[in-house]
């Protein structure tokens, strides 16, 4: 499939999703405050979706907030299938993106060393 396509389906993926988890989803274990969609990757056969979550929070509140996207996936789906125009609606799959919390780990080590050094 032409990559540029699905980088655009991916893209609308991850403004419905978005948008959704600011003004539609009402679960309590997603705080949307501390919750953010940092990427959407999708098979160049449009059947999977990976949808890559940011929260901030402890191991316990990490893990309830996939489970409320679990909890969510049907309307998720139903929300991505009514917006963007396929035959089939991809498979969500939500995976934890630590990427935000190893930057900020990387950075407080960078300024224990510049503040050991001064």
């Amino acid at each position: 499939m032409n990559q540029k396509r699905v980088s655009r389906i991916a893209s609308e993926i991850n403004k419905i999703i978005s948008n959704c988890l600011y003004t539609d989803i009402k679960d309590p274990n997603i705080d949307p405050i501390n919750t953010g969609i940092t990427e959407v990757k999708v098979t160049n056969d449009l059947s999977f979706a990976y949808v890559y979550i940011s929260v901030i929070g402890d191991d316990k509140k990490k893990n309830n907030t996939l489970k409320g996207f679990e909890h969510a996936k049907g309307f998720l789906k139903k929300e991505i299938s009514n917006n963007v125009k396929l035959r089939h609606t991809p498979e969500l799959i939500f995976k934890l993106d630590e990427s935000t919390e190893r930057g900020m780990h990387i950075e407080n080590i960078i300024n224990e060393l510049n503040n050991s050094g001064k």
